[in-house]
This record gives C-alpha cells, structure tokens and sequence, in this order.
C-alpha cells in the first residue's frame, strides 16, 4: 500500500480540489481536532505534501472509525440506516489491498469487503448483499505498483501546481494537529468563487505514513460537516487473513454486480467510441430540440441564472437533454428525459435511486399543478416531475426555494 505516496501529482491535486466539486458537496472548516496525542511540527503544505508521497509503505492498518451523515434530515429516513445516519465502526486493510469495512448501527451492520478478487457490500435497510469480482488487472494491482510507481514531485514542483490551484480555491497552509491519536496535517479548502451551499473541505492525514485519516465536507456557514469519515484509533501492522474471510448475511437477496472491464479494455473500447462519435457531439437549443421525441423546455434564464448550455444525451439509448443555467458550483442543471411508464419497471428504477424500500422518503412538491417529488439536502436539492410525457429532473447546490422556482419556470 503506497496510499498519498503512489498518487501522482495530478491526482494529489484532484483529491483537494475534487473535495470541492464534490458532489453536488461543502465546510467552515475546524482545524484538526487537539487531543492527548501527538502533533507535528510547523510545516509549509508543500514540504508536509512532500512528506507523506515520500512516506515507505505501511504493511497494514487496523483503525476505528467514525462515518457523519447529516445530508438529508432525519425525518426523511425511516428506520436506522447506518449509510444515511452515519454510524461507528472498523475498518481492516492488508499489504495485498484485501479491505474490510464495517459500519454498525440497531437495524445490523452494512459491510464492504474485497478479499482476492472478490467484493460483496451489505445493506442491511434493505436486506440486501451486492456480489462480484474485480477485473483481473485491479485484482493483481498490488504486484505492480513498483513499476508503475511515479516519481515524487519536489517541493518546488508541489507549490507550483498548489499556485495554479490557488486561482481557483482558497486554501489554507498545513495545520498540525492530533488525528486518532497520530501527528497529522490537515489542509482546508474552499471555493474561490461562487460555490452554492458547499462551504468547505478539509483532508487530514498521518504526518509521517501519509496516510489518510480525515475527510469532511461542510455546509456553508455551518461549523458542523455534513459529510466526515473520520480514524478514531489506527494501528499499523499485517492484518490476520481471518479478519477477511466472512460471509454476507446468509438471509439477504444476493444481486450480482457485472464488474466493469479492465483497464486495458476500457481504454480501448473507450478510444473507439470517441473515434466514432467525435463529431456525433450535439449542443445548442435548435439542433438538440431536432433530436428530441418531445418539446424542448429550455427558457433563457432560471431564477436570474442565464441558459450556459444545451447538449444532447444518450439515456439508456433514448435521447435525451441537458440543459444548465448559470456557473460555478451555484448553477443548475435540467435534465429532460422521455417518462418511463408507470409500473413495475419504474417502481424498480425507484427503488434502486433510493425510495421507500431503501428508507427514504422524498416529500412531494407542486410544480404548476402537478405533484413532484423533492430531496432536500445540507448541499443542494433535486426537484422531479413530469409533465405530457416528459420527466424533468432539476438539480443544484441551491436551496429548496431556488430549485423549485427553477422547475416552475421550464
């Protein structure tokens, strides 16, 4: 396991500022929490960056942790959920990448393991396990991180991109601290510009394995993260190929999960589809509304936001359209899709998204006489319906008064 020191510097760069873009996701951010254990030095965040891809690897973790889920209000939830209420619980990680997470909570514990190849997750709101395996080059990865190990970028190289980073985002030096009782840094990060609700990100790892042991997401103007999963106790040292070998809930519904093609393949299979449909792009309102089954809604602007972008979409081989409006993390997108008939097929599709079999339970809405549903949450909202045919889904990291003025106005 190389962790912070096999990430390229691209990719360093895109865990901080992909915390940002995150998800439809936000922070005040706290600085790393003080406890009884140790804390580092001062250091500048490149030379703690440095550190942590220059760490040697750790040949296994044991850890304790904590998962924060306050995203959607708990009167939306039914029933104790450890995926949307947050929970406590363990986490396991071998030399060979075998990993076992576990989150515990009344209604039974929701489960991640990947052991040689192999991964099943359980979902205990829904009674239900999800089974596959890994791609033969993801599955034997641990054997070839040497030679495709990159080199370390130096100092100067780090403060350099954080530079360019910097022109976008807002980002705070390196904070020592005490994380799970380990000397760690922690970097906060905020948009620059415009972010809608999301407030802040904050990333915390070991000062000297480079290990990750913080990531929390935070509203804006709101001290508490909305998202975190947090090392409460780490350990480091080989992990006992036991603590891998359990079986999923012998009552669940198993569903198999066709895994998705090796890297390899996708790649080449990637490069030709865009060797065939480099020029099939279609955007702008005359020609996507050309290609639509249905009447195009896409008014110049929504709720003061001006129209950015039309582009057509390919939804399970039926077109469809994207439309958004403004810029930045505070605009909004409209997806318009043909509707899906009423019945067991959509029923299924609703129960997949999240509906009530999951614990979920979206309050409805009126959109111009018509009932709608609307997900409300700490870092934007979702508004759907449909209308004569068409499903209009409209999404953004904007409040519920916003995204429902937005649904009125198509």
């Amino acid at each position: 396991m190389k962790f912070l020191r096999t990430a390229p510097t691209h990719r360093l760069l895109a865990v901080i500022g992909g915390l940002i873009a995150a998800i439809a996701a936000g922070t005040a951010i706290a600085v790393a929490a003080a406890g009884p254990g140790p804390v580092p030095p001062p250091s500048t965040l490149p030379d703690a960056l440095h550190t942590a891809l220059a760490a040697p690897a750790v040949n296994g973790i044991t850890a304790r942790i904590s998962f924060t889920n306050h995203l959607i209000d708990a009167s939306a939830i039914q029933g104790a959920d450890p995926l949307l209420q947050g929970a406590s619980g363990r986490l396991w990680l071998s030399a060979d990448h075998r990993l076992r997470l576990e989150l515990q909570s009344d209604n039974g514990d929701a489960q991640v393991v990947v052991n040689k190849g192999s991964f099943w997750v359980s979902d205990p709101a829904s009674h239900t396990v999800y089974e596959g395996t890994l791609p033969a080059d993801t599955a034997s990865s641990g054997s070839q991180d040497t030679g495709k190990q990159d080199t370390i970028p130096t100092v100067a190289q780090l403060q350099s991109k954080l530079n360019q980073l910097m022109a976008h985002v807002d980002l705070s030096g390196a904070i020592p601290g005490d994380v799970g009782g380990q000397a760690a840094y922690s970097v906060r990060v905020s948009p620059k510009h415009d972010g809608g609700l999301l407030g802040a990100a904050q990333l915390a790892w070991d000062a000297a394995r480079g290990v990750p042991l913080d990531i929390a997401v935070y509203a804006r103007n709101d001290s508490s993260p909305v998202l975190e999963l947090k090392v409460s106790q780490i350990s480091y040292g080989p992990v006992r190929s036991s603590v891998f070998n359990v079986s999923p809930p012998a009552a669940a519904n198993v569903v198999k999960v066709n895994p998705p093609a090796s890297n390899a393949a996708a790649d080449k299979a990637g490069a030709a589809r865009k060797g065939k449909r480099k020029h099939a792009e279609v955007t702008g309102v005359a020609a996507v509304a050309s290609r639509l089954p249905f009447t195009l809604a896409a008014p110049d602007s929504l709720v003061g936001l001006p129209r950015q972008s039309v582009m057509l979409l390919d939804w399970s081989g039926k077109p469809a359209a994207l439309v958004t409006y403004g810029q930045h993390l505070g605009g909004i997108a409209v997806i318009e899709q043909t509707a899906q008939p009423t019945g067991s097929a959509s029923q299924s599709q609703a129960q997949s998204q999240g509906g009530d079999r999951n614990g979920l339970n979206l309050p409805t809405v009126s959109i111009n006489n018509i009932t709608g549903q609307e997900l409300d949450t700490a870092l934007g909202t979702m508004v759907r319906f449909t209308r004569s045919g068409v499903t209009y889904t409209v999404l953004g990291s904007v409040p519920p008064v916003a995204a429902v003025d937005a649904a009125r106005g198509l």
